[in-house]
């Protein structure tokens, strides 16, 4: 248990321009509660921060105190990295600034800013960045974990296109990092997570995107996903870097162009970006509509800030979630005959199976160039079991680990940190591959005693 005093507390508040929040306060109870709501910790003290001044203060309490320190951005990671039990919760919610450069095409981006709102300020300059599929993610976990979506076949992770961070360091030290300064660090936080610090700025390279795009779905019986999953399998191979197509196994939801009776129906879904001229657009996605016999679909032009939203009414908070993942090189029969196995055992109506297509741009920056190095990862597999209530956990839990396996046997090995639950500690080395080395030394020289652990977590040697 905590052994803050009161008096530490007073002098903790009177400290930083945030707010501080402790058990028994008001507002306790929800500054607690994150997007996964399996997640159910109790911390000693809250910090909601204004600035850097408040971040250090923060990481030296936790420092004089011995407390267990975790880093709140959006608070949308699946493992619940972002509260711990009887510690300190660097609380980054309310920095949330997008400032836009649109003569530079860069973005000067906070901390707690989520991604609907870097695609606000920046499509009012036709500008974008690669970032998640989910307006309600925060920014600092996607991009320190990798960060991949819809525009990663064209303009790479989101990683490949960070151009500088801020840093509060362990011992409370500001650092600024890029390919010119302290670019060791930058090396590190491209990919390696909270591990290295407390990234207070995130500077992004834009690209010209928008406002409107062309995108949406076709919905296909699950009867016909074999078929579907395979003429996938080949077309992907030659589609242009402008398309991109990923795909989702679930009940079909009450979307309006579907009919009621296929509501609740299990259904294969191809989702559909096109990044060019819609007209040549609409013909490189002629062929998806050959894959079957559609239940229904809805392609057309829509702003892209509108489609980085589309899926957000399945991906709200407060539903309890567990995920398991695998990176692909290759579909082969195997796993799609695995994935259609498990796909068929749904334990609710929210849980998915869903590939995530990379290749492109994201595949042509080399492995050591940066901390994230699975670049031969030309998909990724994410089995999401979604619930309501405690007493389906043991369900959809095993739901997720029996699928994790069934699809795993031929897997490239290495995973999507940001996709490891809170268990997967032994999954670290994968994810970093032949780069963990070298994150260990950096570690070794930025946090040498682990104050920032409560992560997937890149332990000193030293």
């Amino acid at each position: 248990m905590s052994t803050l005093t009161s008096k530490t507390i007073e002098q903790f508040r009177s400290a930083i321009r945030g707010q501080v929040i402790v058990p028994g306060d008001a507002e306790y109870e929800q500054a607690r509660k994150i997007w996964n709501s399996t997640i159910d910790r109790k911390p000693a003290i809250i910090a909601r921060c204004l600035g850097n001044a408040d971040v250090v203060a923060a990481i030296s309490l936790a420092r004089e105190q011995e407390l267990p320190l975790a880093v709140r951005g959006g608070g949308h990671n699946i493992a619940g990295n972002a509260v711990c039990d009887d510690g300190l919760v660097v609380d980054l919610s309310l920095m949330r600034s997008v400032r836009v450069d649109p003569d530079a095409r860069l973005a000067r981006v906070e901390p707690g800013a989520l991604l609907g709102d870097v695609d606000q300020e920046c499509q009012a300059y036709g500008l974008a960045t690669p970032l998640g599929i989910n307006s309600t993610t925060g920014i600092a976990g996607l991009t320190l974990g990798g960060g991949f979506g819809w525009l990663s076949r064209k303009h790479g992770m989101t990683v490949d296109n960070l151009v500088s961070v801020e840093v509060i360091t362990a011992d409370g030290q500001r650092v600024v990092a890029s390919d010119k300064k302290n670019p060791e660090l930058f090396w590190a936080v491209r990919g390696g997570g909270g591990n290295f610090g407390v990234v207070t700025m995130f500077e992004f390279q834009l690209h010209r995107v928008g406002p409107e795009i062309l995108s949406g779905l076709i919905v296909f019986p699950m009867e016909q996903a074999k078929s579907v999953l395979e003429q996938y399998r080949e077309f992907i191979k030659t589609m242009p870097e402008d398309l991109n197509v990923w795909v989702v196994l679930r009940n079909a939801p009450p979307l309006p162009f579907l009919p009621e009776s296929v509501h609740g129906k299990g259904v294969i879904v191809l989702a559909i970006v096109y990044l060019g001229d819609a007209d040549v657009g609409r013909r490189a996605v002629e062929p998806l509509r050959g894959f079957g016999k559609a239940y229904g679909e809805h392609i057309g032009p829509a702003p892209y800030a509108a489609w980085q939203q589309a899926f957000d009414p399945l991906l709200g908070p407060g539903a309890r979630n567990y995920w398991k993942s695998h990176n692909l090189a290759v579909i082969k029969d195997e796993t799609i005959d695995a994935a259609l196995r498990c796909a068929g055992t749904l334990p609710t109506g929210e849980c998915e199976i869903f590939i995530g297509l990379l290749g492109g741009a994201a595949s042509r920056v080399p492995v050591d160039a940066m901390a994230y190095g699975a670049r031969d990862a030309e998909m990724v597999m994410n089995i999401h079991a979604r619930w309501q209530t405690m007493s389906d956990d043991k369900r959809c839990i095993g739901w997720a680990r029996e699928a994790f396996e069934a699809v795993g046997r031929h897997a490239t090995g290495s995973v999507y940190v940001n996709f490891l639950t809170a268990e997967e500690g032994a999954r670290v080395g994968a994810a970093y591959g032949a780069n963990h080395a070298r994150l260990v030394e950096i570690k070794n020289r930025y946090d040498p005693t682990n104050r920032f652990r409560l992560n997937q977590n890149i332990r000193p040697s030293i």
